[in-house]
C-alpha cells in the first residue's frame, strides 16, 4: 500500500477533504467511528473502492428496510483496555463491564445483519466474529451495574464482605451509644471517618469527656474529630477485613483480565469490524441525507462521464445548517476522448466551485461515498486527484502568486511523470520523493485554477497552452479555468479539448452559477466592476479601450453564441414537453387499443364457445329422437312426428331467439345525454357516484342529476346502482389462551444475559401462541432487557405487558410464531 504524496496531500486540504470527513462523523454512532472518520483514508486501489461502495449500498438498504435504526448501543473503545490486558495489567471494573458491553453490542448487530439476505458483504464481514458470550457472562457475574466487584463473585469475598458489614454494624452501634452518653460533648450527632477510621465530632473543651484517639481538628479549632476507645479495636478488625477485601478483588479482577488477554486477538478484529460496520452506516446515512446516489466507476477510456445535477456536498450543508444560499446544481457530460476541459467565464461566476465539486465527488466515489448527483452516477476511478487551487503566495519563502502556482504545478508534474521532470528542475525546498511516490499517476485527474495567472498575459497564455497540451498528453482528465482567449481555441485544434463556461446574466449583470458546455465564455470584467459600483465614466472609457484592442467583437460573437445556446435551449425544452405529451398519448391510445383487442378476443371466445354447446345439445336432441324413432314403431306418422322434431331443433338453434338488450347504459365523461323532464340534451361532466347521482351541463349551467332521470340518446335508460350487500357477521372470537407450565418461563432474580438465555431455550422449545414472561417489577432493568431482546428475536411477533390480573408490569406477555 503507497502513501499519499505530498501534493495529494495538499489536494486534499485544497479541496476541503477534512471538513467533509467532520460532516460525516456527525453520522457515526460510535467513538471509535468518529474518530476514523475524521481520518479517512483513500483507497489506493478499485478493489478496495469497490469493498467500500458495496458495504455502503449493504448499510443504505439495511436504513431504508429496518423500522428503527440500527443500534450500536453498548459498542465502546476497548483498545487500551485490551493492550493493556496483553501487558498482564489487571482492568478495572469499568472497563471489564465495558468490554462486555460491547461484546453484546457487536452480537446484537450480526443478529441484525445475519436475519436480512440482501446485505451480502455485511454478511461477510460479520461471518468469522467471535463474541464470547461465556466471558459477557463471566464478566457480568463478577461485575455489578456500576463497575464494581460483585459479592457473588467468589464465597470467599462474600464472607469478608459480610464480616465487614458485621464489624461496621458493631460500630455504628458503639458510637451511637456514645454520642447518646455525651449529648452535650459532641459538637453534632453525626458519625463520619477520617481516612478509614470512624470519628465523632467532639467540643474542643469537651475533649476529656469522650477519650480516644482525635484524628483531625477543623479549621477554627472548635471541633476535634475523636475515635473513641471503645471501638480502636474494631476499627483496627474492619481495617484488616478490608485489606483482604482488596486482595481477593484484585485477585477476581486479574483473573477476568487474564481471560480478556486470552482472546485479545479475536477483541482486536471484533473492535475493528464494530468500526468498520460505524463507518459503513455513517456513509449511507450521510448519502441518504445528501439525496446522494451510488457511482458507477466507467472505464476511463471507454465511457463518458456523466454527474447530472451535481451538488456541492460542503454547499448543500452550509444551506441546510448554516443558512446558506440554495445550492445550483452543475451537470458533466465528459466523453472518453476528452483530456482537457477550459472553464472561461466572470469570476465569482462558480468556477473555481466547479472543479472542487468535480474533485470532491470523485475522491467521495474513491472513498465508498455516495455522490450527491442524480442517476446514472458514472465516474472513472483515478489513481490521483491533484489540484493547483487558490493562492500559493508566500512572504516567508518569497514566493508570489506566480512563483507559488508553478511550484505546485511542478509537483503535479512530478506526480504524473516522474522520469520526465529533470533533477535540477525539482525546487530546492521540495524534498526528494521515496519509492511509492516515484510511480507515475498517468490515470489522474488534475484541477488547476487561472492556469497561468499572475505573469505578463502574453507568456501567461504560451505557458498555460503548453501545459495544457502536456496533460493531455501524460494524464486521463484535466480540468483548468482561465481568463485567456488563446486557450477557448484550442478545441478547434485537437479534438481532445472541450471548452465550457459558467453562465453571466447580461439583464442582472450577474452569475447564474449554471455551467455551459461546448461554448466558450466571456470574462464580463466590466460588468462586474459596474455591479459592484465602480464609477461608471470610468467603465464606459474602459469599454472604448476594449473596442479599440478588438476583443469586442470576440465578446459580441461569444455574445451571439449564448443568445443562440439559450434559444435552442427553450426549443429543445418545448420539443422535450411536446415529446412528453405525444408519448402520453400514444401510451393511453396504445392502452385502448390492447384494451379493445382483449375484449374482441374475449367475445370471439365467448361465441365460439356458445356455438359450440348449441352444437352439442343440437347433437344431443337428434339423437333422442333417433332413437325414439328406432324404438317405437316404424310407421308413417312416426316418421312425420320425427320430421318435424327436427325441423323444429333447426330453427331453434339455426334462428336463435335473440337477447332482449341490457335494460341501461353507464354514461361516462364526455357523453351526451337527455333529461326527459327537462327537454334538454346535456353533457356529461363527472360519473356517477355511489348515490347514483352526477354532473351534467347544458349551455352555459351545471347541475347535479340523478341516474333515473337520464337517459341515452337512443332512448335507453340508465343503469342505477346496485344496493350495497349487507356486510358479513364478524368471526366468532378466538378460544382465549390457556396459562400453563410449559408456556411459563420465571426469570425472576435474574442478571439480563441469564434471562436471555433462559428465553432462548424456551422459545426454542415453545409452540407458537402466547408465553407468559414472569421477570418481576424490581427497578425494571430486567423488563427492560427482556423487552429489547424480545424486539429483536425472530419468531416473536408483538409483546407488551401483562393485564393487571394476570401480573400487570411484572408480566409480560410475547406472541411466538
Amino acid at each position: 500500500m503507497s502513501l499519499p504524496t505530498p501534493i495529494q496531500l495538499d489536494t486534499l486540504d485544497l479541496l476541503e477533504w477534512p471538513r467533509l470527513c467532520q460532516h460525516l462523523a456527525t453520522f457515526t454512532a460510535t467513538k471509535l467511528g468518529a474518530v476514523a472518520a475524521r481520518q479517512i483514508r483513500i483507497p489506493t486501489a478499485l478493489s478496495e473502492s469497490m469493498i467500500l461502495l458495496a458495504q455502503t449500498q449493504d448499510m443504505a438498504e439495511l436504513e431504508q428496510t429496518l423500522s428503527s435504526r440500527l443500534s450500536f448501543d453498548g459498542i465502546q473503545d476497548i483498545g487500551d483496555a485490551l493492550e493493556r490486558s496483553a501487558l498482564l495489567g489487571v482492568l478495572g471494573g469499568t472497563e471489564l463491564l465495558a468490554i462486555a458491553t460491547t461484546l453484546s453490542g457487536v452480537r446484537n448487530l450480526r443478529r441484525v445483519i445475519d436475519a436480512h439476505a440482501a446485505v451480502p458483504t455485511l454478511k461477510t464481514l460479520v461471518t468469522d466474529l467471535r463474541t464470547y458470550p461465556e466471558l459477557e457472562q463471566q464478566i457480568h457475574h463478577c461485575i455489578d451495574d456500576n463497575g464494581q466487584v460483585a459479592d457473588r463473585a467468589n464465597p470467599a469475598l462474600r464472607g469478608i464482605r459480610d464480616s465487614i458489614r458485621n464489624v461496621r454494624s458493631r460500630i455504628y452501634d458503639q458510637l451511637h451509644q456514645v454520642l447518646n452518653r455525651q449529648a452535650n460533648a459532641v459538637q453534632e450527632p453525626v458519625i463520619t471517618q477520617r481516612g478509614d477510621r470512624f470519628v465523632i465530632p467532639v467540643k474542643a473543651p469537651q475533649k476529656d469527656a469522650v477519650p480516644g484517639i482525635v484524628h483531625d481538628v477543623s479549621a477554627s479549632g472548635a471541633t476535634l474529630y475523636v475515635e473513641p476507645q471503645s471501638i480502636i479495636n474494631l476499627g483496627n478488625q474492619i481495617r484488616q477485613a478490608w485489606r483482604q477485601e482488596r486482595v481477593e478483588e484484585e485477585k477476581i479482577l486479574r483473573d477476568l483480565s487474564a481471560a480478556v488477554a486470552a482472546v485479545k486477538p479475536d477483541l482486536d478484529h471484533l473492535l475493528a469490524i464494530a468500526t468498520l460496520l460505524d463507518l459503513a452506516m455513517a456513509r449511507a446515512r450521510y448519502g441518504l441525507w445528501l439525496n446522494a446516489n451510488p457511482p458507477r466507476f466507467v472505464e476511463p477510456q471507454a465511457e463518458a462521464v456523466v454527474l447530472r445535477d451535481l451538488r456541492h456536498p460542503l454547499l448543500v450543508w452550509q444551506q441546510h445548517h448554516e443558512q446558506g444560499p440554495d445550492v445550483v446544481p452543475i451537470s458533466l457530460t465528459i466523453q472518453s476522448h476528452i483530456r482537457v476541459v477550459a472553464i472561461t467565464g466572470p469570476n465569482t461566476g462558480g468556477k473555481t466551485v466547479t472543479l472542487k465539486t468535480l474533485g470532491l465527488a470523485c475522491l467521495m466515489a474513491k472513498a465508498g461515498l455516495f455522490v450527491p448527483a442524480r442517476e446514472p452516477v458514472e465516474i472513472p476511478w483515478f489513481q490521483a486527484v491533484l489540484a493547483d487551487i487558490g493562492d500559493e503566495q508566500s512572504i516567508e519563502q518569497s514566493l508570489s502568486t506566480f512563483s507559488g502556482h508553478i511550484r505546485r504545478v511542478g509537483r503535479i508534474l512530478q506526480a504524473i511523470a516522474p522520469e520526465s521532470i529533470a533533477p535540477e528542475s525539482i525546487a530546492p525546498e521540495s524534498t526528494a520523493p521515496d519509492a511509492d511516490d516515484a510511480a507515475p499517476l498517468a490515470n489522474a485527474l488534475v484541477l488547476l485554477d487561472e492556469v497561468g495567472a499572475g505573469t505578463d498575459p502574453s507568456e501567461g497564455s504560451a505557458l498555460a497552452i503548453a501545459l495544457l497540451r502536456y496533460l493531455a498528453d501524460h494524464t486521463q482528465l484535466t480540468m483548468a479555468t482561465t481568463h485567456f482567449g488563446e486557450l477557448k481555441a484550442l478545441k478547434y485544434d485537437d479534438d481532445r479539448f472541450e471548452n465550457a463556461s459558467v453562465e453571466f446574466n447580461d439583464q442582472t449583470l450577474s452569475p447564474t452559477y449554471r455551467l455551459l458546455w461546448g461554448i466558450p465564455g466571456r470574462s464580463n470584467a466590466l460588468a462586474i466592476a459596474q455591479r459592484l459600483g465602480l464609477d461608471v465614466s470610468i467603465i464606459d472609457q474602459a469599454r472604448e479601450y476594449v473596442g479599440l484592442a478588438g476583443a469586442d467583437d470576440v465578446n459580441q460573437v461569444i455574445s451571439g453564441l449564448e443568445a443562440q445556446r439559450r434559444h435552442q435551449e427553450e426549443s429543445a425544452n418545448a420539443t422535450a414537453k411536446l415529446l412528453r405529451q405525444a408519448e402520453r398519448l400514444h401510451d393511453e391510445v396504445s392502452r385502448k387499443a390492447a384494451m379493445l383487442k382483449e375484449r374482441e378476443r374475449d367475445l370471439q371466445q365467448q361465441q365460439e364457445q356458445a356455438i359450440q354447446a348449441a352444437i352439442a345439445q343440437a347433437r344431443e336432441e337428434i339423437a333422442q329422437v333417433i332413437r325414439r324413432l328406432q324404438r317405437g314403431p316404424q310407421t308413417a306418422q312416426a316418421a312425420q312426428r320425427a320430421t318435424q322434431a327436427l325441423q323444429g331443433i333447426a330453427e331453434e338453434q339455426l334462428n336463435p331467439t335473440p337477447k332482449p338488450p341490457k335494460p341501461g347504459f353507464r354514461p361516462q365523461v364526455g357523453d351526451r345525454v337527455r333529461i326527459p323532464k327537462l327537454g334538454q340534451t346535456a353533457e356529461v361532466l363527472t360519473p356517477a357516484d355511489e348515490d347514483g347521482e352526477l354532473t351534467v351541463r347544458f349551455g352555459m349551467m351545471k347541475m347535479t342529476v340523478s341516474l333515473a332521470d337520464v337517459e341515452s340518446l337512443q332512448g335507453e335508460k340508465a343503469e342505477l346502482p346496485k344496493a350495497k350487500p349487507a356486510p358479513p357477521p364478524p368471526p366468532p372470537p378466538p378460544a382465549p389462551a390457556v396459562r400453563t407450565s410449559k408456556n411459563t418461563v420465571d426469570i425472576r432474580g435474574s442478571r439480563i444475559m441469564d434471562a436471555e438465555m433462559a428465553l432462548e431455550k424456551a422459545i426454542a422449545s415453545a409452540a407458537a401462541g402466547p408465553m407468559w414472561i414472569i421477570h418481576g417489577k424490581g427497578t425494571g432493568k430486567l423488563r427492560a432487557g427482556v423487552h429489547e431482546f424480545l424486539k429483536h428475536h425472530p419468531q416473536i411477533t408483538t409483546y407488551d405487558l401483562a393485564p393487571q390480573s394476570d401480573g400487570g408490569a411484572g408480566v409480560t406477555i410475547a406472541q411466538v410464531k
